[in-house]
């Protein structure tokens, strides 16, 4: 209960010039509490609350630290959820606010909605989750931290070419739209690339699909790399275990989509031993940095928990942009791209220019990190 009391809390600091930041999540406040303030949900915890209630956290330790540095920062926190404002009300107080930077987890329509507002402020906004642009164009004043599907494929095969390149390499891939896209991706790198391209060979699966279909194509004299061709985490589990049962008569590497980095409790169970898994992220976190270890000290002190991967997210974003605001003020759009207020991991904000115009459409961050897991573990990041 008290870590939902927290929500109501802003974090600022008493200077007579203030720097403006609006923090947009989906808090659930008049879900979780009645007209009297009661709790509802008694000793429960609806899981859909989680995310938004993690990135807050998260924010709100930042926001203390940065506090505690004397920073003339004033936070505006809103509920997406809310049943008493509508978000175009928000965006309109945000305006009225004169906030000069805007955070949010967000769906598609709301991130829509907020980088329109963003861009007719002029105002950077700063999405934390979403994987896509959801067909924002022509806003220098949006940036994802999320990496495109696109950016995966693209350092997927330069990853391959760089470390598997006299390899055999497989696709097995679903029947489906989706599927369709990636296979038509990893071909638009291979007749782009400057380098010598990869030879990929596609085999098409059932859901039901047997272990027989896979080693008839596969090499016990050769080591393969297969690529699970689908975001299907069904499909990528199907897959991975399948194809450790058979790690020890066939030399073997499955790359996972983006995807995977939601299987790694999977991988740490004994279905997977044998089978060298890689696959890439935006996000790794060692949490070995002082930081992270502060972060996870106060939740297991004081919570009785380990923080999110989203607590995490929302730390980096609320620190990082703000620091960079406090820094360059009404520059801070030249200078979203700049590394010297790295937290966790480094990040590599860079813009995506429409291919038909060559115009701004965006900035997106293009840093990745590959893992790779063996045998319940991480084996190494590259």
């Amino acid at each position: 209960m008290p870590i939902v009391y927290c929500l109501l809390s802003i974090s600022s600091v008493a200077q007579t010039t203030k720097h403006k930041i609006a923090i947009f999540a989906p808090l659930y406040l008049d879900s979780a509490f009645d007209d009297l303030n009661n709790y509802r949900y008694e000793k429960q915890f609806p899981k859909f609350i989680n995310p938004g209630l993690e990135f807050y956290e998260g924010a709100q330790l930042a926001m203390d630290s940065l506090a505690r540095e004397g920073t003339p920062l004033e936070v505006f926190i809103y509920d997406t959820r809310s049943q008493k404002e509508s978000l175009s009300q928000q965006l309109e107080k945000a305006g009225n606010d004169q906030v000069e930077l805007i955070l949010a987890y967000a769906i598609p329509e709301e991130s829509w909605n907020i980088a329109n507002a963003a861009r007719s402020k002029k105002i950077p906004y700063i999405n934390i989750n979403l994987p896509n642009d959801g067909g924002i164009t022509n806003n220098p004043y949006f940036v994802m931290l999320n990496s495109t599907l696109q950016t995966h494929i693209d350092h997927i095969y330069k990853y391959l070419q760089k470390n598997y390149a006299l390899s055999p390499i497989i696709m097995f891939r679903k029947k489906g739209q989706m599927e369709d896209l990636i296979k038509s991706s990893f071909e638009s790198s291979r007749k782009i690339t400057a380098s010598v391209p990869l030879k990929i060979k596609y085999v098409d699966l059932t859901d039901s699909f047997t272990i027989k279909q896979l080693t008839e194509n596969l090499d016990s004299n050769e080591h393969t790399v297969c690529i699970s061709g689908s975001l299907d985490e069904n499909f990528g589990r199907r897959l991975g275990q399948q194809l450790a049962s058979v790690s020890r008569s066939y030399p073997l590497t499955l790359m996972g989509m983006p995807t995977f980095d939601n299987l790694t409790k999977d991988f740490t169970a004994p279905q997977y031993k044998g089978l060298e898994i890689v696959y890439s992220t935006p996000f790794y976190n060692s949490r070995m940095d002082k930081v992270s270890q502060s972060i996870t000290n106060y939740f297991s002190t004081k919570l009785f928990a380990r923080p999110s991967d989203l607590v995490m997210r929302g730390y980096e974003a609320t620190w990082r942009f703000s620091k960079l605001l406090l820094e360059y003020g009404k520059d801070i759009s030249s200078n979203l791209g700049r590394k010297e207020f790295n937290v966790f991991r480094e990040l590599d904000i860079q813009p995506v220019l429409n291919k038909e115009t060559t115009t701004l459409d965006y900035f997106e961050n293009k840093k990745l990190f590959f893992v790779k897991w063996q045998d319940g573990i991480i084996k190494g990041v590259n």
